[in-house]
């Protein structure tokens, strides 16, 4: 879900006028995408689904969906938040519980794109900022959860 919902705001961005600035939108879906496929390739790398992942995909899913019947980019650019953040909901819970199994790097690079691509908006129209200011704020939530354990011991 997290390599469909970027692609789907990306192409949503860019029928409706995003330039360049969109294009960390395309990589924060792209990424994810290469992961997953690498993912088969190696032999240690294991992934196992509990309900509340094939819950959260449902959801995402729907939301893609629900987007589809609209035609809006606009809306397509609100579902693709909706579903990719119903996607990262077990890997926040994850980040909690087991934070040595995550890596904040990838989310730090998530919320540099996100930053870039806001800085490089002409237009300041909901299709050009809405998911980049999405990732900014997602990415940071993420590292958070990683690193809540550390932060909290601290006070």
């Amino acid at each position: 879900m997290w390599a469909i919902a970027p692609m789907i705001s990306f192409a949503a961005a860019v029928s409706n006028g995003a330039g360049l600035a969109a294009l960390p939108v395309f990589m924060a879906g792209f990424c994810p995408l290469l992961i997953f496929v690498a993912s088969f390739a190696v032999k240690g790398a294991q992934w196992k689904l509990a309900r509340l992942d094939y819950g959260c995909g449902l959801l995402s899913a729907m939301a893609i969906v629900f987007w589809a019947m609209t035609s809006d980019p606009d809306i397509a650019i609100a579902f693709a938040i909706l579903s990719d953040g119903l996607a990262s909901v077990p890997t926040l819970i994850k980040g909690r519980r087991y934070p040595e199994t995550e890596s904040a790097w990838p989310y730090l690079v998530g919320a540099f794109g996100g930053l870039t691509s806001l800085l490089a908006i002409t237009a300041w129209t909901f299709s050009q900022y809405a998911f980049p200011a999405y990732l900014v704020i997602i990415s940071g939530i993420l590292v958070l959860s990683i690193y809540s354990k550390r932060i909290l011991t601290y006070f």
